[in-house]
């Protein structure tokens, strides 16, 4: 058993998709069935379903996850103890969006301090439409970002958590109490966006284009909070993921729309430069971010 092909069918059970795998890990499709079918071979199990258009995972693949999982940090892990001598020090750039700064990352950076508090992190937030180009720029050592699986010859995107997005009202509003929300229903609302280019506003405005439906106005906000509190002041609808607004549905500030239209998902990504050196201060940063956001998703 190949470590690379654990790492493959690792990204797979991500994504729960050989074509963006495939793009993530610069393989040909091929290459990743491949691997696959060479676990699946070895192990003389199946590890993935395929449910009409949806890939998931049997109870074979989630039991292999774990132990890939284990396997792969181990494996950091022994890297990262054997340096020849070099212990992790110096400075890391970091940079993410709004969201994963205040709901995936604060758990990273306090383990990353607990174990290596000699190296220094410097943390920018961003929007996701600029971190790519701040990575290429060499201005940050690792970027995260909160999209749609991407590719990029120079970058190495890494997929860590698939994020589901929610579609959100105040309590009050008409559509909350519905068994099922269409696209079509959300003609005349107004429509609370983030930027331009945000990836889980183009993928709702892409279902209301296919439900042929037109929102009233388009009011656009540069922060998440304040998409929320306009949410629940009833001003309109909002698209959000789902860990953004957690506290707020609990406990009933939020409505959570019954949402049936098309599957609405990000991925959260790592993102490095592939001809970034990779130093011991590096080396431990990416180890201690898969180790804490994968496993945060095993756990989940």
């Amino acid at each position: 058993m190949e470590l690379r092909y654990l790492l493959t069918f690792r990204t797979v059970a991500r994504l729960l998709s050989v074509t963006q795998a495939a793009a993530v890990l610069h393989y040909a499709q091929s290459s990743v069935s491949d691997h696959i079918h060479a676990l699946e071979d070895e192990f003389g199990v199946k590890l993935f379903d395929r449910l009409g258009k949806r890939l998931v995972l049997t109870q074979s693949g989630h039991r292999l996850l774990d132990y890939a999982d284990h396997m792969i940090r181990l494996t950091e892990e022994a890297r990262l103890a054997i340096p020849g001598g070099e212990e992790p020090a110096g400075t890391l750039v970091l940079s993410a969006p709004e969201t994963l700064c205040s709901y995936r990352l604060p758990l990273v950076l306090q383990r990353f301090r607990q174990h290596f508090p000699q190296v220094q992190l410097s943390f920018r937030p961003n929007v996701c439409t600029h971190l790519r180009q701040m990575v290429t720029a060499g201005d940050v050592d690792v970027a995260f970002l909160l999209e749609t699986p991407v590719e990029d010859p120079h970058l190495i995107i890494e997929p860590l958590v698939v994020e589901p997005l929610v579609v959100v009202v105040s309590p009050e509003h008409r559509l909350a109490h519905l068994e099922h929300v269409y696209p079509a229903d959300m003609a005349g609302e107004a429509f609370l966006a983030t930027v331009p280019g945000c990836s889980y506003r183009v993928l709702f405005e892409r279902a209301l284009a296919e439900g042929h439906a037109q929102p009233a106005m388009i009011l656009e906000f540069h922060s998440i909070e304040v998409i929320k509190q306009c949410v629940m002041s009833g001003m309109g609808v909002a698209v959000l993921p789902a860990i953004d607004v957690a506290a707020e549905a609990q406990s009933g500030r939020i409505a959570v729309l019954a949402w049936a239209g098309p599957e609405l998902q990000v991925v959260t990504q790592m993102v490095r430069h592939k001809d970034k050196w990779l130093s011991p201060a590096l080396q431990a940063f990416l180890m201690i971010t898969r180790d804490v956001l994968i496993g945060s998703q095993t756990k989940s």
